[in-house]
């Protein structure tokens, strides 16, 4: 199966919008580069011995992550401060490539949409290489862990336990189903091939109907916790998987593309020390993971810092 980077039509948070604010922009990037450079990340040589700094899109998520890979670092006796709520990604890509930030939480396959919409993405590996080839020359990924924050095809705890599907079970196991629910998401989501028309031809799935929302929003949210649908596009992180107890569907055969959190940096602003701290931290991030520690922030309303720090010491990384 192949699918292209137009997975990512749902996912402004991560995509960014369209059209940034450009002189928003421009004073971010002159603020972060006047005054003292002492302290200054990617000022030569001093890149390697100064502060690393670690930013974040304007988003929960992004901010946690950032909190995760920054405690790690400074785990390792490395001096971090945080750019936390940036922007978008036209923004926080800018700042990235002028150095005034050296590490950022990223999603590989809508980093790759960003730089080349084109582009299709065949695997997780694949998908690295290309951001590699499309990349500012003064930025490279890291390695990618296996948690994803995607689109996805979610059912509610009743369906669910009506049909016996578990989170083990793939979209293909919805085929008998399907003829019985209606599913849920934008009015994108009816004619995409990251929607039904390839949930019909790659999975084999045609459902009773499909009703009109939003992009993983609280309509979409609010109408399967209802059962006004039955299945939806929900985002796999999401909080409200955890506490509606919804089942997110596998997809073995990537229809939705490739979404896992990567950590983007710029050359030179990083020791080995470094690269291996984030490395090791990719390797023990999965999905679920991601999602239990969001639910902490987004619904518990605790504070990501202290989630994150929580987490890296069960997880042996602190």
């Amino acid at each position: 199966m192949t699918s292209t980077a137009k997975s990512s039509w749902s996912r402004t948070r991560h995509t960014g919008a369209a059209v940034a604010a450009l002189t928003a922009a421009a004073a971010l990037l002159a603020g972060c580069s006047s005054g003292d450079t002492s302290d200054d990340p990617l000022a030569g040589e001093k890149a390697k011995a100064g502060t690393v700094v670690v930013g974040s899109n304007n988003f929960t998520e992004s901010t946690l992550l950032a909190d995760i890979y920054g405690e790690a670092l400074k785990a390792k006796g490395i001096k971090v401060t945080y750019k936390h709520n940036i922007g978008s990604r036209e923004t926080t890509y800018g700042l990235m490539k002028n150095g005034s930030v050296t590490v950022l939480p990223e999603y590989n396959g809508s980093l790759l949409a960003y730089l080349d919409p084109k582009a299709e993405q065949k695997s997780a590996e694949a998908v690295n290489e290309a951001v590699k080839a499309k990349l500012d020359k003064k930025l490279t990924l890291l390695e990618s862990s296996p948690a994803e924050d995607k689109d996805s095809v979610a059912v509610n705890a009743e369906t669910a336990k009506k049909y016996k599907l578990t989170s083990s079970s793939t979209l293909a196991d919805l085929k008998e189903a399907a003829p019985d629910l209606v599913i849920g998401g934008s009015p994108e989501f009816q004619t995409r091939h990251q929607g039904l028309e390839g949930l019909k031809s790659v999975y084999g799935l045609e459902f009773k109907s499909f009703k009109a929302l939003d992009a993983g929003g609280p309509l979409t949210r609010a109408a399967l916790t209802r059962n006004t649908v039955q299945a939806a596009d929900i985002f796999t992180t999401d909080p409200t998987i955890v506490k509606e107890k919804f089942v997110v569907l596998k997809d073995p055969e990537n229809l939705f593309g490739f979404a896992n959190v990567t950590p983007l940096v710029h050359q030179g602003g990083l020791s080995q020390k470094g690269v291996d701290a984030l490395d090791a931290v990719s390797a023990k991030l999965d999905t679920k993971t991601l999602l239990e520690l969001d639910a902490q922030v987004q619904l518990e309303k605790k504070d990501p810092l202290d989630v994150a720090t929580a987490w890296l010491k069960s997880a042996g990384l602190s």
